[in-house]
C-alpha cells in the first residue's frame, strides 16, 4: 500500500500527542488507551507492545486484532475532512481514531464516544 506519508509515521510518535491533547482538556491517558483499544481490539499489553515496537500506522491498523464494527457509526469532520467519506480504508481508520480523540478532548461522555 503506498500513499500518504502518515501511513509510514510511527504510531509511537503520534500516541503521546493524542495523550497530551486529551490531558490538556482534563482527560487521562487511560481514557485515550480505552478509546484506542475499543476501536482496534488491542489489549492493554498489545497496545503497549505496538508502541514499544515503533510500528507505523499501516502496521498498527493491519495488526489490529478486531476492528470494532460499531466504528462505522463514527461520523463528522476531523482536520477538515468528513470521516465517513474518506475512501482509503487505512486513512478512514486513522481519521476515525483522530475523531475519537477529538471527542474525548471536547469532553464528550465515554458512552457516546464508544457509541454505546
Amino acid at each position: 500500500m503506498g500513499g500518504h506519508r502518515i501511513f509510514a509515521m510511527k504510531f509511537s510518535s503520534v500516541y503521546p500527542l493524542y495523550v497530551q491533547k486529551a490531558q490538556r482538556k482534563g482527560r487521562t491517558q487511560a481514557e485515550v488507551d480505552q478509546v484506542i483499544r475499543w476501536l482496534t481490539g488491542y489489549t492493554e499489553a498489545g497496545l503497549k507492545w505496538q508502541i514499544a515496537q515503533d510500528t507505523d500506522f499501516e502496521g498498527f491498523f493491519a495488526q489490529a486484532p478486531a476492528f470494532n464494527p460499531a466504528s462505522e457509526r463514527i461520523t463528522g469532520v476531523v482536520c477538515g475532512v468528513r470521516v465517513e467519506t474518506v475512501e482509503d480504508p487505512l486513512m478512514r481508520r486513522i481519521r476515525m481514531l483522530d475523531k475519537l480523540v477529538d471527542e474525548l478532548a471536547k469532553g464528550k461522555p465515554m458512552e457516546k464516544i464508544l457509541r454505546a
